[in-house]
């Protein structure tokens, strides 16, 4: 193990090769988490609703990140080890069920891929040290929210609140910012969206966001900082922009379409953290303390 670990140390390649091995496991993870956490809360509302109206919760099985076992969502049939290899077993298998020849939707290699090129990344970017561990963390949340959000446009506060404050145990140790700038981050990121969720909602009279956008971008703010947050903010406004309206017009869909801002918010924090400070030097030819 000491031979392993100084070879990751001294050598970028092996070290990358290591984090995107590691990415596309947790990546496997994620697919659960992406999939169950969702329908986790639904249940959990109903048990809080039944007990608001005093009536017996509904009795139903047990069902968490961890059980039941994952299976084939048309025939129940289980998925075996051999078939859980992340991105070998969906080709093996023609991207389809082993016991029923189903199609497996293939955003399920596509999320593992992704956890894992997200880890080269931080991997070539941060090298070795606790920096890593932490910006690996940071990613993989992001891109679970990401799919959480493109699917159910939520936000979990059981992702959202713990990035936000692992974001400032990271950076009282000073791993990305200083703790005064983390602070000022995550309370700047959330006043920031909640600024224009008030006034969209005085003007136009509805809602233009979620609760939940305005947690995510103060745990982001918690990470890179209060300097970073313009850098966020204008990748993920302009992306969201762009993006958002070549969507509804592809689909031929009103303006008063709900987009989820998650996703691009999530982008924008990859990019905020990996480059932030370099982009605010670039443009203001220093960086504000």
């Amino acid at each position: 193990m000491t031979e392993f670990l100084f070879v990751l140390q001294h050598s970028s390649a092996w070290l990358a090769t290591a984090a995107g091995l590691l990415g596309l496991c947790v990546g496997s993870f994620l697919n659960v988490v992406i999939h169950r956490l969702p329908r986790m809360m639904e249940a959990q509302w109903r048990l809080e609703c039944a007990a608001l109206e005093g009536r017996e919760p509904p009795a139903a099985e047990v069902f968490n990140l961890v059980t039941p076992r994952s299976r084939c969502p048309s025939c129940g049939a289980p998925i075996t080890a051999l078939q859980n290899i992340p991105l070998v077993s969906w080709i093996a298998l023609g991207g389809r069920c082993a016991a029923c020849r189903a199609p497996i939707s293939a955003r399920y290699p596509a999320v593992e891929a992704a956890a894992g090129a997200l880890a080269v990344l931080m991997a070539w970017h941060f090298g070795y040290g606790p920096a890593l561990a932490a910006a690996l963390a940071f990613a993989w949340a992001l891109l679970a929210l990401t799919f959480i959000d493109l699917d159910t446009q939520l936000l979990p506060d059981d992702i959202t609140l713990p990035l936000l404050w692992l974001g400032l145990i990271a950076n009282a140790l000073g791993l990305f910012t200083d703790l005064r700038s983390a602070v000022l981050g995550a309370a700047a990121g959330y006043l920031v969206l909640w600024t224009v969720y008030w006034g969209f909602r005085l003007l136009a009279r509805k809602e233009g966001m979620g609760y939940g956008d305005f947690k995510l971008l103060a745990a982001i703010g918690a990470w890179t900082g209060w300097q970073p947050l313009v850098v966020v903010i204008l990748v993920a406004a302009g992306l969201g922009a762009v993006v958002g309206s070549i969507s509804l017009l592809a689909a031929r869909k009103g303006i008063d379409t709900r987009i989820p801002f998650g996703p691009y918010l999530a982008l924008g924090g990859i990019v905020g953290l990996a480059w932030g400070r370099q982009a605010v030097v670039a443009w203001l030819g220093w960086y504000p303390a």
